[in-house]
């Protein structure tokens, strides 16, 4: 995988960015920030959905777990599409089924019929969002896309911070529908953008890459493995500590809920940051201090006599935000400038298939720890795993990130 530094050296002019650019950017850095809440929104919601419909709470899981499959499966077709017909087309399609499911979902008089809406809004986010990743870093130049990713990081961790508590409010006070029906015009409103704002000119069908120039996709799956093992270690960090509390420290739901809120600010506040260190000195060296950020953060409360809760658990909390806000520019940079932009709707995919896979992955082998009881030796033992985990991440970075020849700059391979 190649570690495009850019326009890193030293006296090197960055190149400039257009104002439009940073206009799509936030279009659809929005995007995707709504497909990232919106599953702890509903999550917030499901024990109210279960006593609504009178259904246990392994049925109402179903919500989540049909809408991720579903998101999951669609992301592949979802990224060829955008390769195809350009990010602004495809962004629209997804809102609009997105949208077509959360309606059904508000007005659904049936737990089937709910069910069916996650279905729809699953298939919209398939579609929406490799359109989002591959829209938003449209207008920056291969140098600069650190610069955009970075802002994209901050915005998916505190959209991890906005949803729970957007959740909590609008069930606490209006009941469960309040949430799908707040979800209708925060999916429209991106959509109005997309077609004020983010849809340029040259955004027409693309025609599909002949045989001979479809370059190698190692480096995008190399990418995605890193992803995933980013989110198995931030999910599955979030799951241990939030039941460890909540069951074994006595703390209740909202006090709970501050560990992964800190965490959450944290990498929004690192994101940007990071960006800006991955234009300058490659993905490799900010990805590698991430790992080992997190890596240090999990051994920290696996060692025995450390306190895994109070205030104690910030200092922890703080670097494992911070590790994890150095990770997500870095990741999504090194697959994006390993391919031409008109792969970047499947390199889009890639990387989001990845994520998706290490969140599953982070929180069953979290739930799997907790078997045999929720309690503070089988907490330490899961961070434990989950600092081997982190390190392991480290080791891969550094074998497949690789700083290129002198003059490589790594930009967009055949498309320029």
């Amino acid at each position: 995988m190649t570690d495009t530094a850019g326009a890193a050296g030293a006296g090197v002019r960055r190149p400039a960015v257009p104002r439009a650019a940073w206009t799509r950017l936030a279009v659809y850095t929005a995007i995707a920030a709504l497909l990232q809440a919106d599953g702890t929104i509903v999550a917030v919601a499901l024990p109210s959905v279960g006593s609504a419909f009178d259904v246990a709470a392994g049925t109402a899981a179903w919500l989540m777990t049909t809408y991720f499959a579903v998101y999951a499966v669609g992301l592949f077709p979802g990224g060829r599409l955008v390769d195809r017909f350009g990010p602004g087309a495809v962004a629209l399609a997804g809102l609009a089924v997105f949208c077509a499911g959360t309606l059904t979902g508000a007005l659904a008089g049936s737990f089937g019929v709910l069910v069916g809406s996650r279905v729809l809004q699953g298939a919209g986010a398939g579609l929406a969002s490799p359109a989002a990743l591959a829209g938003a870093v449209s207008g920056f130049p291969a140098e600069r896309r650190g610069t955009a990713l970075g802002v994209w990081g901050a915005a998916s961790g505190l959209s991890n911070l906005v949803g729970p508590l957007l959740g909590g409010v609008l069930t606490e006070v209006w009941g469960w529908r309040a949430n799908w029906w707040a979800l209708l015009p925060l999916g429209l409103a991106p959509a109005l953008c997309v077609l004020r704002w983010a849809r340029p000119p040259a955004e027409i069908r693309r025609p599909a890459p002949g045989p001979g120039e479809r370059p190698s996709m190692g480096a995008v799956r190399g990418a995605s493995a890193v992803a995933a093992l980013t989110f198995a270690v931030m999910i599955g960090s979030f799951y241990l500590v939030e039941q460890y509390l909540q069951h074994a420290a006595g703390y209740g739901v909202l006090r709970a809920a501050l560990a992964p809120m800190a965490v959450a600010l944290c990498i929004g506040a690192a994101g940007p940051v990071a960006g800006r260190l991955t234009d300058r000195h490659g993905e490799r060296v900010p990805a590698t201090a991430g790992f080992l950020a997190c890596t240090a953060a999990c051994a920290a409360y696996a060692v025995p006599g450390t306190a895994p809760h109070g205030l104690p658990l910030l200092p922890g909390g703080v670097l494992l935000g911070a590790g994890l806000g150095l990770l997500f520019p870095s990741t999504s940079r090194a697959a994006l400038n390993s391919v031409p932009r008109r792969l970047h709707g499947r390199a889009s995919s890639h990387l989001s298939f990845g994520r998706l896979a290490g969140a599953a992955c982070g929180t069953a082998l979290a739930g799997l720890a907790f078997r045999d009881g929720v309690t503070t030796g089988h907490l330490r033992l899961a961070l434990a795993g989950g600092a081997v985990l982190a390190g392991a991440g480290a080791v891969v970075v550094l074998r497949w990130f690789r700083r290129p020849p002198a003059g490589d700059g790594g930009g967009d391979g055949a498309e320029g």
